[in-house]
């Protein structure tokens, strides 16, 4: 059964060429970086809020200028908590298309020294250039694709908490 699945996965990474590999360890750190993301949402953010919540909820006082800055630190506390690797994520989405486009670019030239060599004659002499230039292309997109799509559930994710957060601390008392 595992040989079914491999055959077919090593045979699309043969036909895209060692770009592909980039991508693929690309996007493998681009996935493992928003999974870490869910485990931290689900895992320890709910702690860490309720830590902030009843310091907040300790406070004898809660209208003073010294109690507002220490509101607006126990929120950026957290926000940088929400934010952890985001920038990262971004990154990382912003550079699968880039490597896409570098395999474009060396599958051409295959095609260009297939050219040189046996002329322009041979469609099945570039036919594997043509395969290592468009395979790295499409999967970068790929990457990038999902990498958005989970980039956007996170910051709206994060921007609901930070909101949630605040409505949390409030200053009545």
């Amino acid at each position: 059964m595992f040989v079914d699945f491999y055959e077919p996965v090593y045979l699309f990474m043969e036909r895209g060429g060692d770009v592909l590999y980039a991508i693929f360890g690309l996007i493998f750190i681009l996935w493992l970086l928003v999974l870490e993301r869910g485990a931290y949402f689900i895992f320890a953010h709910r702690k860490a809020v309720a830590t902030a919540v009843a310091e907040w909820e300790a406070r004898n006082e809660r209208r003073s200028w010294a109690a507002h800055q220490i509101r607006q630190d126990l929120i950026s506390t957290l926000t940088i908590d929400l934010n952890a690797n985001m920038s990262t994520i971004k990154m990382l989405i912003g550079l699968a298309p880039l490597f896409g486009l570098l395999g474009t670019v060396t599958g051409m030239i295959e095609v260009f020294d297939v050219m040189a060599f046996l002329g322009n004659g041979s469609p099945k002499a570039m036919a594997s250039g043509i395969s290592k230039a468009t395979i790295p292309t499409m999967a970068g997109m790929v990457g990038a694709l999902t990498g958005v799509f989970a980039q956007s559930l996170l910051e709206r994710f994060i921007k609901r908490e930070r909101i949630h957060l605040e409505d949390q601390l409030t200053f009545d008392h």
